[in-house]
């Protein structure tokens, strides 16, 4: 297994960005790619978090895949009103360099994405804007409802009004950066596009568990296929998060 801390020049987002990178094993598979996780961080914490928090490392090295972990700043993953370009940055230039350096698989089937909370959005805002690149997707205690979310938080933290004026401007812009995931979902059930897998995983005492509930509701009334969702004991915190990676990764194997 190797790990490693880096930094890459971004283009996009003009600055060094640091990311963690697991690589399962030395030797290559037959296919001489590795099966990668893209993995997300959450609003409080940076691409080390996942690597130094939970035991990410030994799952990867045991189930056979590559893991990268980018750090996203407090950004969304969002190309922001007044602020650098994230999306652009996770969405392209990301797998684009990390493809030229590491061996991953650029083939759907072997390509998944995942995060916790701000990062479970950016996940499912990646697997469903780009549904043909991703085999699955698992997003825990993810900020699913956007619109909702931003409505409660600019009454109650000044800090947080402030972000995500910078981040998405007003509310026409995230119709408009498609992101809002209840429109993407209802888009690509429309034209009765493939849809990845979805493992969703929520606490029933996480103070997020509302708008995970009301995106669980859509996809169920949507009759989406290939859609796990897990509702258990638990709040926000690394103790859900690193049971529920395990989770996610054998749902990966399994597709």
């Amino acid at each position: 297994m190797v790990n490693m801390s880096c930094s890459m020049s971004s283009a996009v987002l003009r600055k060094k960005v640091h990311l963690e990178v697991i690589l399962p094993s030395e030797t290559l598979p037959e296919s001489g790619k590795f099966p990668v996780i893209w993995l997300l961080h959450g609003l409080s914490d940076d691409d080390a978090s996942w690597v130094t928090l939970t035991s990410i490392s030994r799952y990867a090295r045991e189930a056979g895949f590559a893991v990268v972990m980018p750090d996203g700043g407090r950004s969304f993953y969002a190309d922001m009103a007044c602020g650098p370009k994230y999306w652009s940055f996770v969405s392209e230039e990301l797998p684009r360099v990390c493809r030229s350096l590491f061996p991953l698989s650029d083939k759907r089937e072997e390509n998944f994405v995942a995060g916790l909370s701000m990062g479970g959005y950016g996940a499912l805002k990646l697997a469903l804007n780009f549904p043909e690149r991703y085999a699955g997707v698992a997003a825990f205690s993810a900020v699913a409802n956007i619109r909702a979310w931003i409505s409660e938080v600019i009454t109650t933290d000044p800090m947080l009004c402030h972000e995500m004026k910078m981040t998405f401007k007003d509310d026409n812009a995230i119709s408009e950066s498609g992101s809002d995931l209840f429109e993407l979902l209802n888009k690509l059930v429309s034209a009765k596009a493939e849809i990845p897998h979805i493992f969703h995983a929520c606490g029933s005492e996480d103070f997020l568990i509302k708008y995970n509930r009301e995106f669980r509701d859509l996809v169920r009334k949507n009759n989406v296929e290939n859609y796990t969702y897990l509702e258990e004991p638990g709040v926000h915190n690394w103790e859900f998060w690193d049971r529920n990676i395990q989770r996610a990764i054998e749902f990966f194997k399994q597709i």
